[in-house]
């Protein structure tokens, strides 16, 4: 214990005595002196051996945060997530509480409990919680959540990045054709891009760079669409005849590392193989006239036709189609399968949008308000049930729709025609693709529907659409006979990982081989 301090006064008289300190807890005021000392309590100053201090008369309206005349943004977020949403009552009582505090302790008014919205303490404990809301706006860039659909939340305040204004390929598509109801381009999982040309299907193998031929309809047939299965072993031709074509593929990637425990000079080779074997397993023939979507889902293949139909394959069983859909009034061009292969998107020539149950033989959803026909359809792979659809030249509008509640979301006037649409796997963005004059290719990010990049590098309308595996790339083929490759979407944290790990492999090979 630190000595006592006295005064100079107290110093002259050696007999006088330290008052005891009060027990911890009790009164926080100095003891008061006995009438018989009140005569020597003048000439001497008394201290006791520690402070406990009076919290009686502490103004805890110091906490808040002023709100000045005219409050920043980001103020109004802080006050928001540290304390609790400025409202009318909240004000009202904290300044009940702040003259309740600066008044006598002894006054007969209740006190305000701690943690209370209006006691005016920082510490709020369980009493008050930060909306989810006030903090993620603070914290991710002044997000707002979709009431539409609980937990998205609208990126307002995302930073813009730079995406390449030029392809960093192109490839020849000689005979191409310029037809708006064919889907001619597909991406494999196994990062096998399929094209279709005329009457002649190829193979463009990203991993290695090499096209390779895969098939020869004949010169009275055509290709009209192609769709890769979802584990990238089996491809999906829909012809001009009607005919539907599937291809079992195996891509075998073979990596063969030196070895140099052995004097041979063969043994000190490193090989990487990749072997591409494709083989026609079977050829349907149930539809009357062309072939010209195609969408997977397991193992049931759907085709849409120029006949208004659309039939479901089942690639196990030995009868062409298991079940037929017909609520169509005209070409069935676009087909696609929600990622959880719950419910089925079809769109056609007749300006008409339906949404099928995997059993259902009639649409659960039907939406008419485009007004021209409707090719472009790609579902959400962040949220559940949640659509967009692209119109034609008479239309030129993307709009979105949440499938789970029937509910059309919002509309986004393009001026042109809407050729493809795609989501991307690795943000919340999605690609659309345009003609008629424009022939343009832009990045949106949703839900604003903000502009991302605007890339111009065809000459034609951009008819197909198709996105890389890993979600970083798209490729783009318009009626101009060029295929473009674009690099659109960062990598993924893991992919990034994944390809630092596969970057320090073929390092390490190349130098063992050295």
């Amino acid at each position: 214990m630190p000595p006592p301090i006295e005064s100079s006064e107290a110093a002259s008289t050696p007999n006088t005595r330290l008052s005891p300190a009060p027990p911890s807890g009790l009164s926080a005021m100095p003891p008061h002196p006995s009438p018989s000392a009140a005569a020597g309590a003048a000439s001497r100053t008394v201290y006791s051996d520690r402070f406990i201090p009076s919290r009686s008369r502490s103004n805890l309206a110091l906490f808040d945060l002023a709100t000045p005349a005219v409050p920043s943004p980001y103020c109004e977020r802080l006050s928001a997530a540290l304390f609790w949403p400025a409202t009318p009552d909240r004000v009202a009582s904290s300044a009940a509480a702040c003259s309740m505090s600066s008044s006598s302790p002894s006054s007969s008014a209740s006190p305000v409990g701690v943690g209370t919205p209006g006691s005016g303490n920082i510490f709020r404990f369980k009493a008050e919680v930060a909306p989810r809301r006030a903090k993620r706006a603070l914290f991710a860039g002044g997000d707002e959540e979709d009431p539409l659909f609980p937990g998205m939340f609208r990126a307002t305040g995302a930073r813009p990045r730079k995406i390449p204004r030029t392809p960093y390929k192109i490839l020849d598509a000689p005979t191409m054709q310029d037809d708006f109801y064919r889907n001619l381009l597909d991406w494999s999982s196994q990062n096998v891009l399929a094209v279709g040309l005329g009457n002649i299907i190829y193979l463009w193998d990203a991993s290695r760079d090499k096209v390779t031929k895969l098939c020869d309809l004949g010169e009275d047939d055509d290709a009209c669409s192609v769709g890769w299965a979802q584990l990238g072993t089996h491809l999906a031709v829909g012809t001009n005849q009607g005919k539907v074509q599937l291809y079992a593929i195996v891509v075998a990637r073979i990596r063969t590392f030196c070895n140099t425990t052995t004097s041979s000079s063969v043994d000190n080779v490193s090989l990487i193989w990749d072997v591409t074997r494709s083989k026609r397993i079977r050829t349907m023939e149930s539809h009357r006239m062309r072939v010209g979507a195609l969408a997977w889902s397991s193992s049931l293949l759907s085709s849409g036709s120029r006949d208004k139909s659309i039939l479901h394959h089942d690639i196990r069983a030995q009868e062409d189609y298991v079940s037929k859909l017909t609520a169509h009034k005209s070409e069935v061009c676009g087909l696609k399968w929600s990622y959880d292969d719950r419910q089925l998107a079809s769109s056609g020539n007749d300006k008409r949008l339906f949404v099928w149950n995997p059993h259902s033989i009639k649409p659960v959803l039907k939406n008419t308000e485009h007004k021209a026909a409707i090719k472009a359809i790609a579902w959400s792979p962040h949220l559940h049930g949640l659509l967009a659809s692209g119109g034609g030249t008479s239309d030129g509008c993307i709009r979105f729709w949440n499938t789970a509640k029937n509910i059309h979301l919002s509309c986004v006037d393009t001026g042109s025609q809407v050729c493809n649409l795609t989501w991307s796997k690795n943000m919340n963005e999605i690609v659309s693709t345009h003609g008629d004059s424009q022939n343009q290719i832009i990045v949106w990010r949703y839900p604003t529907m903000s502009k991302v990049a605007t890339l111009t590098g065809h000459t034609n309308r951009v008819l197909h659409l198709a996105i890389s595996p890993d979600g970083q790339s798209i490729a783009t083929c318009a009626g101009d006979e060029t295929l473009q490759f674009w690099n659109v979407f960062p990598p993924l944290k893991s992919q990034r990982c994944v390809s630092l790990s596969v970057m320090g492999e073929t390092s390490f090979v190349r130098s063992y081989i050295r």
